[in-house]
């Protein structure tokens, strides 16, 4: 039985903390948006929904990182920021612009979580299941986001782009710091 790197494992480990602590802070900037500017009780069920399953998949990596004495990325503070500033904004730009995000932001993390995949070995088994399940998860979100008018028409191809970058960014610099 081949061995997963540990230095890899922490790295997805770290990586994956930081990702989904994001996409509860996007979610929660999504509802802050909701609950003083905007009103939408649909989109707000449906965010209140998804976020929940992001505290579940936050919670798995959060303890891993203590069980495995693994550093958490020191841009935690900064992605909380961002996270809560991109979900506001988007609210804010309408509902297609928030359903976008998300489907952004998953498309990213469905590639991401797939590649984890085929890197990781048969020792490390519970948290490739964990990981399945996870990627499961965001397929679903992407999917309800494309439902709820997710659109890359025009002007929104532009926003997509700029989430899918500052993502990318993100996963890059998380992995190593």
């Amino acid at each position: 039985m081949k061995k997963t790197n540990k230095k890899k494992v922490e790295e997805i480990i770290r990586v994956d903390h930081a990702g989904e602590r994001g996409a509860i802070k996007i979610y929660e900037g999504q509802l802050l948006a909701l609950n003083t500017l905007v009103k939408d009780e649909k989109l707000e069920k449906m965010i209140k929904k998804m976020k929940e399953h992001e505290k579940e998949h936050c919670e798995y990596f959060e303890n891993e990182i203590k069980k495995r004495g693994i550093k958490k990325t020191i841009f935690l503070p900064l992605w909380d920021l961002l996270g809560v500033s991109l979900g506001f904004g988007s609210v804010i730009l309408g509902k297609k612009a928030a359903m976008l995000c998300t489907a952004s932001v998953e498309e990213v993390i469905d590639g991401h979580y797939q590649n984890q995949l085929s890197e990781l070995k048969k020792d490390e088994e519970k948290l490739k299941k964990k990981i399945t399940k996870f990627r499961k998860d965001e397929i679903n979100h992407k999917n309800i986001a494309y439902k709820e008018g997710a659109s890359k028409d025009g002007l929104y191809s532009v926003f997509d782009k700029i989430i899918k970058t500052g993502s990318k960014f993100a996963i890059n610099i998380s992995k190593e710091i």
